[in-house]
């Protein structure tokens, strides 16, 4: 990501629209030598590059083109989750960027060192491993020293892993992981959960909170 302190940043930055689900675009700045990646650590389905130029110029343009569009720089993990197992097909994924990406380019205001590049979707959707996947039941809360977690990896979006597990479709955000050490589980089940659960919906008896 830019950092806003560093003002002075030579490298060229391009400014993105990144689709997470219907009605859920937003719009942001990434270094170009970075190219995709930072797309598919927020676990964008889909997505298209704006434009390219100077640091300043395009966080200016991400700036403008919020405000034009009425597109967040942020959309909330939880959001992105819910809405995985119910996607739209192929085409019509990248429609909105398609609208979107129009609306910007015909926008006044772009600086002048910010070149406009032309819409060509990408689409992570087999990337992640989207196909087919579950409703989500649930979302580990927290790591707990002594707890496992063991399932069926069946997509990986971002941070997220979606897990088949023994209370059902659960995702860990590996953002919880930073700080644990981790270590092979012994003697459990592939499918044990014995850390809290933020239970979504009924999943199959299991109550809710520590298992």
């Amino acid at each position: 990501m830019a950092a806003d302190t560093v003002a002075d940043d030579p490298r060229p930055y391009h400014v993105y629209l990144a689709w997470f689900g219907p009605g859920m675009v937003k719009v942001g700045i990434t270094a170009v030598e970075r190219g995709s990646a930072r797309l598919l650590e927020q676990g964008a389905v889909c997505f298209s590059w704006l434009g390219c130029g100077p640091l300043m110029a395009a966080r200016r343009t991400e700036e403008v083109l919020r405000a034009a569009l009425r597109v967040p720089d942020r959309i909330p993990y939880a959001d992105k989750r819910a809405v995985r197992a119910a996607l739209p097909e192929a085409g019509e994924r990248g429609a909105e960027l398609v609208e979107l990406h129009a609306r910007a380019v015909a926008l006044d205001g772009w600086p002048e060192s910010l070149e406009r590049l032309p819409c060509r979707p990408v689409d992570h959707h087999e990337v992640f491993g989207l196909a087919g996947l579950p409703g989500v039941d649930g979302a580990v809360s927290e790591l707990v020293a002594g707890g496992a977690v063991g399932g069926e990896v069946l997509a990986v979006a971002g941070p997220d892993l979606h897990l088949a597990t023994e209370g059902g479709a659960v995702v860990l955000d590996t953002r919880l992981m930073t700080g644990w050490e981790l270590t092979a589980a012994e003697g459990a089940g592939r499918e044990v959960l014995t850390v809290p659960v933020r239970w979504m919906r009924s999943s199959g008896g299991v109550q809710d909170e520590l298992f």
